[in-house]
């Protein structure tokens, strides 16, 4: 797992925490700001999986090339 995975991963955490203190405390600006820390963090948590998938996928091109070789 990279660390922009697992920093991503934290900023979930953090953000579903901050979202569920302002649910329960009834505080809609915390909760808010909660959902959003979330979302943001799992697109950048999507966007490491499609890099990793996409680094993958160039290098199993590059050995099936160099096989052909």
């Amino acid at each position: 797992m990279s660390d922009e995975k697992i920093k991503a991963k934290l900023d979930q955490v953090k953000g579903g925490i901050k979202q569920v203190v302002g649910k329960a405390t009834e505080n809609k600006k915390l909760e808010a700001e909660g959902m959003v820390e979330k979302t943001i963090a799992k697109g950048k948590e999507i966007v490491d999986d499609i890099k990793e998938g996409s680094e993958g996928a160039v290098d199993s091109i590059k050995k099936t090339l160099d096989k052909k070789k």
